[in-house]
């Protein structure tokens, strides 16, 4: 996956996180390329997308030319 011209890397973490959550990775992925997504801080980007259960979140930081989701979680 790419979004503004990086690539997209899930870590081990956040997956497994987001399995314990009850978040599959077809949803993970329509948040990641058809969610909003705002900077904040340096390097860091969050990525949500509003559904039925309620708001998928995807943490991530930018390192070059990467975007490293580090956390996946439900918000409300």
């Amino acid at each position: 996956m790419r979004i503004e011209g990086k690539d997209i890397i899930i870590t081990r973490h956040a997956f497994l996180r987001a399995r314990k959550r009850g978040i599959y990775p077809d949803t993970i992925e329509a948040t990641i390329k058809g969610g909003s997504h705002e900077r904040f801080g340096k390097n860091f980007i969050k990525f949500s997308k509003r559904y039925k259960r309620g708001d998928v979140i995807c943490v991530g930081e930018v390192v070059g030319e990467i975007i490293k989701i580090k956390t996946i979680e439900w918000g409300r």
